[in-house]
This record gives C-alpha cells, structure tokens and sequence, in this order.
C-alpha cells in the first residue's frame, strides 16, 4: 500500500513539473489579448448556429488544452527517458536543431531523444515556433514528425505551423495544413480549431487573415455547421471573414435542403458589418427566385439599388427567369426592357430564360420572337436554347416542326442531347409513331448518348400502349442491366400497360417487385390498379387496395371513387353503385360532374330512369350545373327507354343554356323518334347534323336503317345503307339480314334477292339466304 501512495506522489510530482514546464513554454510565445467584454454574449451571437460559451480568460487558462495536452502527453509515454528534458532546455542550440534539420540528419540521438520524451509533442511546438524565420524548414520539420512511428502532434502544433505558414505568405501549405487538422478528428470534445488558433495567435505577428483561411476551408470541405460556429466567434471577437469567403458559404447554403438558412445568414452577416457585394446579392436573389419568393428577390433587388449597387446580367438572368417560372411573364419583359436600358446585354442565358418561360406557358409565337431577336442580336443559340424549343413543340405536337430545329442544330454543330432525343421519343411515343420513336432511340445510341430514365420510361409507355408489353419487359432487363434504376414512372408505366392487356396477374407482380425496391405507389398508380380490378369486376380486391391507400395515408380521388361507380352499374351492381355516391359525400369526397355522368347514365342504362332524373335536379345542392356530357346521357337513357318527350324539352333546355349539343346527342333524339316512327322528326334531325358539319357515324346509320326498315321504308333504309357503305362505315350482318327480313315480310322478293346478291359479293353476309340471324335490336 506505502509503494502505491509513493509511486503516486512520484507520478504528480512529474505532472506539476511538466505543467510548469508548459507555462514557461506559453509565456515564451503567447501572449493572449482578452476579447472585448459582452453583457449578453447569447445575445449578440450573428449566427444560427450554437457556439461554446465563454468567461474570462488569460494567455494561459483561456485555452485549457495546451494543460490538457501536457497531461496526456505525460499519460502517453512513459516517466522515464532516455535525455532529461528539463535539462536539455538549458543547452537546447537553436543553430545545432536548424542544421539538423536542413542536413535531415533525422537519426541524431539528440533530436531523437527529445521528440521520444515524454513531453515530445511540447518539445515539437517549441521547436516549430523556434524555426519560425524559416517557414519551410518549419514545415520540413513537422513534415519529419509526422512519420514518426506513435507520435501524435497537438492540435497546437498544426495551429502554430499555420500561423507561421500564413504570415509567411505561404497561404496554399497553411490550407493544406489546416484541412488536415480538420479532417484528422483530433479536436478533442468542448473544443474546437478556432479556439487553439486564436490562443496561438501570437506566434508571428498577429494577422487575422488565417482566421478567414479557416472559415473558407470548412466552407470548402462542406461543414457548414462549423463554419457557422467559426463565423460566431470571429463576429464576437471582431475578426470579420472577408465578403467574398461568406459568399461562398451563402451559395454552399442556398444549394441544400436547408437552404432557408442562407437567408439568417445574410441577415446575420449584414449585422455584423459586413458590406454585401453584388456576387453576395447575387446568390441571395438567385435563392429567392429559385424557391419563388418573387417579393424577397425584388426587396434585395431594391437594396442593391439603394446601395448604389450595379446589377449585372446575372441579377436580370435570375430575375427573368423566377418571374417567367410563376408565369408573370410581364414582369420578366418589364425586366428584359429595363436591363437594355441601363446597358446591361443580355447573353443567351437571358434569352434562354425567356424563351423557356414563353414555352412552358403555351406562348410560342413569343417564344420564337426572342429565339429570331437573339439570332440577330448576334447571339448563337446553345444546346439548352434548341433543346427548350424542341421540347415545347413536341408537348404541342408540332412534330415536323420539331425534327426540323433537330436538323438545324447538327447543320450549325451542335449536338443533341439525350434530353433533345427524349422530348422526340416521348412525342413520337404519344402521337403512336412508335416506329420512328424506336429509330431516334437507336440514333442516340449510335451516337453514344445514353438512355436516362425518362427516356427508358417514355419507350416503355410507348411499347405498352401499342400492347407490346414482352418487349417492354426486355426494355426494363435492359435498363436495370445498365445501371438505370427504374422509378414510380415507369413501373405505373408498365403496369398500366399490363393492365390493359388485361395480364392482371403479371401487373400485380410487377406492383410487388416495385415496392420490394422501397418505391411506394402514388395515387395515380393506385388509380390504375383499381381500374384493372374493376375492369375484371374484381370488386373484392378493389376493396382491399382502398384499404391498403388509407392506412398509406393517400385518400381516394373522385376519379377512382367515379370509375369504381361505373364498374358496378356495369356489373349491374345498382345498389353499391349509390352507396358510394353516399360514402363520397360522407366523406366530403368532391362529386363532379363526370361522377354524375356516370351516375345518370348508370341509373337509365338499368331502367331506372326516374331516379336519374332526381339527381340530375339535385346537381345545384353540389354546386354543380349540368354539362353536355350530362345533359347526353340522360337524353339517350330517356330516348332509349321511350321518354321522348321528355328528352326533346331537356333537348330544348340545353340548348336555351347555349350548349352546342354533340353527334351523341343528336343521334339519341333521332333513334327515339324512329323508335316511335316519327321519321320527318328522324330526318330533320339528319339534316341538321349535315348543317352543322356533324359526319353520320355507325351508330347514326345503324339507327336510320334499322328505324325505316322496321317502319317499312325499305327504299329508305336500304338508300342509307348504300350512303354509309359509300363512306367506308361497314354494317353488321344484323343490320343487314334485318333489312333482307323486312324485304321479304313485305313480299318484295325480288329487290330482296338482288339485294342479297348485293351483300353477299361485297363480303357483308354469307350466301345462305335460310341463315337464321338472332332477332336483336340495335
């Protein structure tokens, strides 16, 4: 027990000796200036970011990990060495170090000795401020340290070297040197670099530029949060960074999802009396269009005014284009004319800016006048000017119009890129020219521009559509293959393609392998599956998906509520139908007036006509008034189910309203006046579908046809059968067999047969006049 008490007493005497050691060491080369007093220091912190607090301090207690670093150093080595360092203090030879180390005589027992002892990493800054007229053998020394085997330098040795290096103007190795220190961890908990830097400080002459060259490297390794806290303390301590290094924080900031902070930081930097210049304003009004805070942008656009700030063309780019994004295509004008005014030239990002703005908002004309001011203003239009040009005459199918900019922009040297390609893709894909989508996908291959995967998307949708869905399938092996992760596109895509191919079964595989990639279905992938289930009239799993977009958070839409309606009346399912007119009210679920199309048309397809009726009065309590589409269906339901008085005054309401009636409606009222052989009614109402350029369709000679002949008009029905072939509308061997019928039930025999003649050498019924046809109505 006595040994342990004396090896103890032994192990803090050593300690004390060392600490006087070190404060003799501080003495020699730091002499600490207090910061200057705060009532409220919490107060006055500029920035957003959380920063140590601090008391009163000296040249020795404010930094307490120069006494923190002694102590461990003890800890590291052992007692007991080789060369007493207390003793070499007295014969160190400064002259004796220097030549050692210009000679890299590395291996001298001396030098050794004291970098072993165990007050090594203290001896090290000794010697680091020592050599401090010789920057670069300041530097090859520490270089040597470095590579020693179980050494560890203190976070005051890099900090001393970078004063040293930094007042020697050798500004490019003091970054390097700081950014190690920075990116070795050996900041110790509580503490920071700007602490250890600012208790040095005093090695050389004071500079307070390093302090900024700190700022600026964290700003450069992306810790934006240390940066913050930098910037607190050299605010508190009245050493302000340089404008140009906290517009380097600002546009990292505004670039992050955090980049509402660049706003309190700017606030913060202004309050710390740091001038902006036009590259700060630059950034902040960039930010501000970006995120559309049109108001902000325009109030800083004011300040650099006030200022006496000159905006430059930058300024006006970011302002015409935040404005032409909301579609305040005015103020970008105003904008664009004020920027010639006070001499500032637009570039071709300007005219870009307004060309795109101009395109996304259906403006082409407009668009193209900027696009022909630039060309003459001397300006060579670039990849992004024809490339916008492109896309927006694709999205208005103006296709040849498109290839031709296509072929413009290779004839003067630039090249397409897969944007360009993409917009053409997906056009062709939608207009159903697959064939030629397909060739400019194997054109941008052949030219090296990869696929990304809106073009992947785009081709698959196309493949799809056109029910070639095994290739699309080949098409996504492709792309995984190619390191092209598919997204919620484009598995919808691929769906929806299955789905209408009715491979229900491969569809929902599909949704499976999806979410099993952590992608979750939005609301119009969930649409399109309930689509598919109610297209099979699997109302069950229709169920079970409702469920399952609840508990995902997603409400249904009235267009899934709508096309779920329509899948029970289809299925003659009536009752669930108006349950869920019900639940959609319950459920404040909006009803338009596609919801009550449906409905109508549901509610007279199943003879219930009346209660189509009562809710087609009820669409006001909706705030709802009926359109053409609702005014048809329940004209047809009416004409269908023999009301055709009353269809002809919903007929006269609709139009005392200025509705244009559609072909639909017109051949409704025609086929219930020929249900009801009013055929002069029947046919002036062929008439004035002729008058209003209305073409008859199948539905309308179909009626006509059948109309007359089951009337009796024979040489009637048979001239309009002859018209609509005439025209290329083929009719069905019903329609015509009924026609032969009403022939023979009349005795006519021989036009019968000559007519049967007829039909049977044009291919529309077979030559077996004893064929029994099913007596159906159309």
């Amino acid at each position: 027990m006595k040994k342990l008490v004396a090896a103890a007493i032994i192990s803090l005497s050593k300690m004390l000796v060392s600490l006087r050691n070190l404060f003799y060491t501080g003495r020699r080369f730091a002499y600490r200036v207090s910061p200057p007093p705060s009532s409220s220091p919490s107060a006055r912190l500029p920035f957003f970011f959380s920063s140590p607090s601090t008391g009163p301090h000296n040249s020795l207690f404010y930094c307490p990990l120069i006494w923190l670093t002694g102590c461990l150093c003890i800890l590291r080595f052992p007692f007991v060495t080789k060369s007493n360092p207390t003793n070499f203090l007295e014969y160190l030879d400064k002259e004796f170090i220097r030549k050692s180390i210009e000679q890299e005589q590395w291996n001298n027992p001396e030098i050794v000795n004291l970098i072993d002892s165990s007050l090594g990493p203290i001896w090290v800054s000794r010697v680091l401020a020592e050599l401090k007229q010789d920057p670069r053998l300041t530097l090859k020394f520490f270089r040597w340290v470095k590579t020693r085997n179980g050494f560890c330098l203190t976070t005051e040795s890099y900090c001393i070297l970078v004063h040293i290096l930094f007042s020697a103007r050798m500004y490019f190795d003091a970054n390097v040197i700081l950014k190690e220190l920075i990116l070795s961890g050996r900041i110790l908990p509580g503490f920071d670099v700007f602490e250890v830097l600012w208790s040095t400080r005093n090695v050389c002459v004071p500079g307070f530029g390093v302090f900024d060259a700190l700022f600026s490297v964290f700003i450069e390794l992306g810790m934006l949060e240390e940066a913050g806290q930098c910037f607190s303390r050299m605010t508190r301590f009245k050493v302000l960074p340089k404008t140009r290094s906290c517009n380097a924080l600002l546009h990292k900031l505004s670039m992050t999802e955090k980049g509402d902070f660049s706003r309190k930081f700017f606030k913060d930097m202004v309050g710390a009396g740091i001038t902006p210049s036009v590259f700060t304003y630059n950034i902040m009004i960039g930010y501000m269009c970006k995120v559309g805070d049109m108001v902000a942008a325009r109030s800083l656009f004011g300040q650099m005014k006030q200022l006496g700030l000159a905006s430059d063309v930058v300024t006006y780019n970011s302002l015409i284009d935040g404005y032409g994004k909301l579609g305040l295509l005015d103020e970008s004008v105003c904008l664009f004319e004020e920027m010639e005014d006070v001499g500032c030239e637009p570039d071709v990002i300007t005219y870009n800016a307004l060309i795109n703005c101009f395109c996304k908002y259906e403006q082409m004309p407009k668009a193209f006048e900027f696009f022909l001011e630039m060309k003459n203003n001397g300006l060579k239009p670039n990849i992004i000017t024809y490339s916008t040009l492109v896309d927006a005459l694709c999205k208005e199918g103006m296709l040849q119009l498109a290839i031709k900019f296509l072929v413009d922009m290779r004839r003067v040297g630039l090249l397409p890129n897969e944007f360009t390609y993409t917009s053409l893709i997906d056009a062709n894909c939608k207009a159903g020219n697959l064939n030629d989508a397909l060739k400019l996908a194997k054109e941008m291959l052949q030219v090296h521009v990869d696929f990304n995967v809106v073009t992947y998307t785009c081709l698959l949708d196309g493949l799809c559509e056109e029910g070639r869905v095994n290739e699309a399938e080949e098409l996504l092996r492709a792309m995984i293959k190619d390191g092209v992760a598919p997204n919620l596109k484009t598995y919808t895509a691929l769906i929806h393609g299955h789905i209408k191919d009715k491979w229900m079964e491969n569809a929902m595989g599909f949704l499976k392998e999806m979410m099993g990639k952590n992608i979750k279905p939005d609301l119009l992938l969930y649409g399109t599956i309930i689509w598919g289930l109610c297209s099979q009239s699997k109302f069950e799993e229709c169920k079970l998906v409702m469920t399952e977009m609840k508990d995902c958070g997603i409400s249904a839409n009235p267009v899934i509520y709508t096309t779920l309606m329509d899948a029970y009346f289809k299925a003659g399912k009536t009752k669930e139908a108006l349950n869920l007119m019900q639940e959609m009210c319950d459920m404040g679920i909006e009803i338009t007036n596609v919801t009550f199309c449906v409905l109508v048309d549901g509610l007279c397809k199943t003879g219930l006509v009346q209660e189509a009726n009562n809710y087609f009065s009820r669409m006001p309590e909706f705030n709802l008034q009926p359109n053409v589409a609702v005014y048809t269906a329940l004209i047809d339901g009416l004409c269908k189910n023999n009301c055709i008085e009353d269809a002809k005054k919903l007929f006269d309401e609709m139009q005392g309203k200025n509705m244009v009636p559609d072909k639909i409606v017109y051949t409704a009222l025609m086929h219930g006046n020929l249900k009801h052989w009013e055929f002069q009614e029947a046919l002036n109402i062929r008439s004035r579908m002729s008058e209003l350029g209305m073409e008859l369709d199948l539905h309308a000679y179909t009626s006509l046809v059948w109309g007359f002949s089951q009337g009796g008009l024979v040489q009637q029905a048979r001239k309009f059968l002859a018209e609509m072939i005439g025209k290329g509308i083929v009719p069905d061997e019903i329609l015509c067999i009924s026609l032969l019928r009403k022939y023979y039930e009349l005795g006519n025999i021989d036009e019968a047969v000559e007519l049967h003649n007829e039909l049977v050498k044009m291919g529309l019924i077979k030559d077996n006049i004893n064929s029994v046809v099913p007596n159906v109505q159309p």
